[in-house]
């Protein structure tokens, strides 16, 4: 993948991005290269232990979306939801099958809103989609998901905050 003609791309969806929005919901936005893939990664800080780590790899709950240009007949637009290592999560006493089964009952309720999205995965991958994009487009379908992704972040906080150790 020629991460050089994407993470631009990305980038600018970035700068996009409400930055009042962001801030009152306390949400941060990145970009980046992983595994030869240009991310766009949105979390906020008590999600995550570690919440500078690149990439993720400790406890920690984060949106993604990405691209994967390997299928050149069709460029795809992937997003998810993880929730890595939830039992470590610091402040909090969870599990990660439990916390995946109470957010996907609640996101079940808007679903019809994410293009070809499935919750048919473990407790690691809360939700997960795709949806096909024109290039000349890529902005503004960056932008549509990661606002969608504003809109559903207090399902988070609102499960984190019934299981915080007091």
């Amino acid at each position: 993948m020629d991460t050089n003609v994407y993470l631009p791309l990305f980038k600018q969806a970035v700068d996009q991005l409400d930055k009042t929005q962001l801030n009152q919901k306390q949400l941060q936005a990145e970009t980046g290269v992983w595994l030869d893939t240009v991310i766009l990664r949105i979390q906020k800080q008590h999600w995550a232990n570690n919440p500078d780590a690149k990439p993720q790899t400790g406890s920690a709950i984060f949106f993604s979306i990405w691209i994967n240009d390997d299928d050149t007949r069709e460029p795809k637009l992937f997003y998810n939801i993880h929730a890595l290592k939830l039992r470590k999560l610091n402040g909090y006493v969870l599990t990660s099958r439990k916390f995946a089964d109470d957010f996907r009952e609640q996101f079940n309720y808007l679903k019809h809103d994410w293009p070809d999205v499935s919750m048919n995965f473990g407790p690691q991958t809360l939700m997960k989609g795709w949806q096909p994009v024109n290039l000349e487009y890529l902005v503004n379908d960056i932008l549509k998901i990661a606002n969608k992704f504003t809109e559903i972040d207090f399902i988070i906080d609102d499960l984190l905050n019934s299981r915080k150790v007091i």
